[in-house]
This record gives C-alpha cells, structure tokens and sequence, in this order.
C-alpha cells in the first residue's frame, strides 16, 4: 500500500514505507514507470527517492484530487509491472596517489592495505537510490562495511568534479566542484552532469554502479575523449 501526503499546492510525496532496501525501492521504480507511460496532462514531474516519490504537477492543469484519483486507480497495475530491467554501468576510477588524497586514511581506520581499500570499492555494484545534494550526485547503496570511515572533520572548501569518496558506509562521486568532507579515495574522468550535454545527466536513479581501476595514461585518455564527446560508456542490461 502507499500513502499520500500533500507538498504545497503543486506537489505531494507517494511513500511506500519507512525502510531504505532495494525491494522498496525497486517498488518504486516500478510505480513511477507506470505514471510515466500514462502521461497524465498537468503531471510535470517524478522524482524517485529512498522509498518515495515526488509528484510535481500543475494545479491549473489538473486538480489534486483528481489526479490522486488517477494515481491510485494505477495502484494495482504497478504492482503487476514487469518491468525489472535496469542498467548497470561502469564507471573508471583511478585511484592513483595524485586522486586517491585520503586513501590511506581509509585504510588505517579500516586496518586494511590500501590495495584492499581498492579491491573492496571495486568489488561491489552499487544501487543509485536517488540523485541530490548537487547536480547529479549520487546516493549509492551496496558498499562494503569492511571500508566504511567517517567524515573528514574539516572539510575542504573544493572537492574537484569527479573525485570519489568515501563517508560513513556510503560511496559516491562528486559531480561539479563543490565543497566536502568525503574521504576522497579516486576519480573518474567521466562527466556526471554536464547542462550541454542531452541528457545533461549521466545516472539517474535506478542504474546501478560498477567501479573499476585505471591507470594515470587511461585516466587522461578516457578524460580527452569525454572532452571530444567521443567516449562510449560502457554499460549492460542488469536485472532490477
């Protein structure tokens, strides 16, 4: 069952639950997939979170009720979707010295080499459950326990776009310059947002994530073809 809660006068949040897992939120993957092939008129926008759904819509389009009518008569066709396809992409990360800044404060709280630190991050797939915070960041799930570690507690004033890091038991990746207090173990030379590009975003919630390494020479020859808009990125069909 979902529940419906108001969010002003253009909005409301469709929740299925209090827990963050991959069934919930495949749960709502599913649904918002459903309300996106019915293109309901005055329905603006779905943005998919831990275990909800914001739905934006224009009142003067269509009123709440009205739409909540529609929503909830769509109930029961999300829960006999099929769809649990979703894409699994690869993301290249070298973890040199000259990126990998705070690896080796990951790897003394966790007791482990900086080699395992590597193995470990790249040895998982991770779910994208939203995108927030800045453009394109992502909020993963799936990383290992064995390299969980704190905040940094003075965060840098710039954390340069792409870099990866580690906070608490999450990973993720900056995707613009911005500050932060992420443990930052890498980067990628991949482009997560870019307002030029169609669609400007790379991920979006549902995807999953591979990590894996690269050298300093792959790293600055996948970075010229990103530049190039020659870089073909590497993905597959994964179930959902």
């Amino acid at each position: 069952m979902y529940k419906y809660f108001p969010l002003g006068d253009s909005a409301f949040i469709i929740k299925a639950g209090n827990d963050i897992s991959p069934e919930i939120h495949k749960k709502i993957r599913n649904f918002a997939h459903v309300i996106e092939i019915e293109r309901i008129d005055g329905l603006i926008e779905l943005i998919p979170a831990y275990n909800e759904i914001q739905v934006c819509y224009d009142p003067n389009e269509i009123f709440y009720t009205d739409l909540l009518d529609k929503l909830k008569d769509l109930e029961k066709k999300a829960a006999k979707s099929k769809k649990t396809k979703t894409k699994l992409i690869y993301i290249p990360v070298c973890y040199e010295k000259e990126f990998s800044i705070d690896i080796t404060d990951v790897a003394k709280v966790n007791k482990i080499t900086e080699q395992e630190v590597i193995n470990i991050h790249t040895n998982s797939e991770y779910l994208v459950y939203m995108l927030g915070f800045t453009p394109g960041f992502c909020y993963l799930g799936g990383m290992s326990e064995q390299i969980s570690t704190p905040r940094k507690k003075n965060p840098r004033n710039k954390i340069e776009a792409g870099s990866v890091g580690i906070a608490g038991n999450q990973t993720g990746i900056y995707p613009i310059d911005s500050p932060g207090g992420w443990q930052i173990i890498g980067k990628t030379p991949l482009r997560l947002f870019d307002p030029e590009r169609n669609p400007e975003f790379l991920i979006e919630s549902g995807n999953y994530l591979k990590f894996y390494p690269i050298t300093k020479s792959k790293f600055d020859e996948i970075e010229a073809m990103v530049s190039e808009k020659k870089y073909e990125l590497k993905t597959e069909i994964k179930n959902g």
